[in-house]
């Protein structure tokens, strides 16, 4: 078997979240992220970016997006809850992205910023269009950031990868 040295991160902010008096890592998502939720799958699918695999904080907020996108999508991928995701920097990040299993070849990160920003700006060496700017300007909740690089996961670096893609889906309120 051969395997792909072509890879595709796709990092997604949760969607937005409620602030009721609970703990941050039991905060659910607002009206507003359920329906975001379901734009970023409709986005994901729509634009052919359907991961092999997805890695996502345990947080209910960012469980909650998962669930919402994942029934959007064409494919039910494995998913791997990792605490280390939660609140987590760059370096740390970084570190789990690059133990993704060697078959994978588009991976998903469901996470929080600031985290999810500075890991994006950090892999950017180049970017398509004004996506950089965009990426660094705001990276709001349900915000998608594809990033594409040559070679093994372990082998990611900062500036070694081209933001292909930065959007932020929307949901439609209902009349």
């Amino acid at each position: 078997m051969t395997v792909s040295t072509s890879r595709r991160l796709i990092v997604l902010r949760h969607a937005k979240s409620a602030w009721p008096d609970v703990s941050d890592f039991e905060r659910p998502l607002a009206p507003r992220g359920r329906r975001d939720g379901p734009a970023a799958g409709h986005w994901l699918r729509d634009s052919g970016y359907l991961p092999d695999h997805v890695i996502c904080s345990p947080a209910r907020r960012t469980r909650e997006t998962w669930d919402l996108v994942v029934q959007e999508l064409d494919a039910t991928p494995p998913v791997s809850y990792d605490e280390r995701v939660y609140g987590a920097g760059v370096n740390t990040l970084l570190d789990i992205v690059c133990e993704a299993p060697v078959e994978v070849e588009t991976l998903l990160l469901v996470g929080h910023n600031p985290g999810l920003q500075e890991l994006t700006l950090a892999l950017a060496g180049e970017a398509s269009g004004d996506a950089l700017e965009r990426a660094l300007e705001k990276f709001p909740t349900s915000a998608i950031a594809v990033l594409t690089f040559a070679g093994p996961w372990p082998e990611l670096a900062p500036a070694s990868a081209l933001l292909a893609d930065f959007v932020i889906p929307r949901g439609k309120k209902k009349s």
